[in-house]
C-alpha cells in the first residue's frame, strides 16, 4: 500500500515536470496581421486598404475581421466594419454604403476598399484579426490613410500633339517670310528685270531665252521671284490665245 503511494507520487512528479518542459520548450500558436504603414489616395477614387494574416490554424467560422477608424485630429478608435462569416458593413456614419469587402480568409486576406475618398477619410485604419485558437502573437496592424485634392494631371503626350499643331504651322510660316525677306534688294530688281514671258509676241522667246542664259546664275531668290511667270509661259504656250483675244500687257 505504501508502495503504490510512493508510485503514484514519482508518476505526478515526472507528469508535472514534462508538462513544465513542454510549456517552456513548446512553440505556442499565434497569428501575424500586417499591412501598409501609409497609403496614398486622390479625392473621389476608390482605395484599397490592404490587410492579410498568416495564422498556424486553418480558418474556420469562428475566425473575425474587424476595421476601425481613428480621425486625424485624434480621438477615440470607431469600429465600422466586422467580418464574421458575413459581412457586416456600416449602417450609417460617414463610411455608410462606401465600404466593399474584398477579403478571402482562406487566403489569409482581410482587405477593404473605401470607396469615394473624401478629406474626411484622413486618419489611422486598424485591421484586427482573431483566429482561435492562435491567442497569441500580432493581431492587429494599423495604415495612415491620407487622401489629397483631385490635381488636375496633364500628360506629356497631349502637350507634345498640342505643340505640334500650333508651332509647326508657325514655323513653316516663319521660315517662309524669312527666306523671302532675306532675298536682298539686288537680287529682286534683277528679277523685275527679266522679260515676262507673256509680253511676248508669238514667235519670240527673248524673254524666255534671256531667262535660260542666266539660269546658272539664278540664286533661290531669283527662282521664288519667277514661278508665276514660268506658269504663265506654259499655260499660253500650250492653250494659244483665241481669235479676237489680245494679249494684255504685264503691270509688271
Amino acid at each position: 500500500m505504501v508502495r503504490q503511494q510512493h508510485m503514484s507520487i514519482r508518476l505526478n512528479i515526472v507528469l508535472l515536470q514534462y508538462l513544465m518542459v513542454c510549456f517552456v520548450l513548446c512553440p505556442v500558436s499565434g497569428i501575424i496581421v500586417s499591412s501598409p504603414a501609409e497609403v496614398h489616395s486622390v479625392r473621389g477614387d476608390a482605395v484599397t486598404l490592404t490587410c492579410t494574416f498568416t495564422s498556424t490554424s486553418r480558418a474556420t467560422s469562428r475566425m473575425s475581421v474587424d476595421w476601425s477608424y481613428r480621425p486625424q485630429t485624434g480621438g477615440p478608435p470607431q469600429a465600422f466594419f466586422h467580418f464574421s462569416s458575413l459581412v457586416f458593413p456600416p449602417r450609417d456614419g460617414q463610411f455608410n454604403g462606401r465600404v466593399k469587402w474584398l477579403g478571402s480568409p482562406a487566403r489569409g486576406e482581410a482587405s477593404i476598399q473605401l470607396l469615394n475618398a473624401s478629406l474626411s477619410d484622413n486618419g489611422t485604419y486598424t485591421c484586427s484579426v482573431r483566429n482561435p485558437p492562435d491567442v497569441h502573437g500580432f493581431p492587429t496592424s494599423q495604415t495612415v490613410l491620407t487622401v489629397t485634392p483631385e490635381v488636375l494631371a496633364v500628360h506629356f503626350s497631349d502637350v507634345a500633339v498640342l505643340l505640334a499643331f500650333i508651332l509647326l504651322p508657325s514655323a513653316i510660316i516663319t521660315l517662309a517670310l524669312l527666306g523671302r525677306m532675306c532675298c536682298s534688294p539686288r537680287d529682286r530688281s534683277q528679277a523685275q528685270g527679266y522679260q515676262s514671258p507673256i509680253e511676248v509676241t508669238p514667235g519670240e522667246e527673248t524673254g524666255f531665252k534671256q531667262i535660260h542664259r542666266k539660269e546658272k546664275n539664278m540664286t533661290c531668290c531669283h527662282i521664288y521671284l519667277l514661278d508665276s511667270d514660268y506658269e504663265d509661259y506654259y499655260v499660253h504656250k500650250e492653250r494659244p490665245p483665241a481669235q479676237g483675244e489680245t494679249m494684255a500687257e504685264s503691270q509688271c
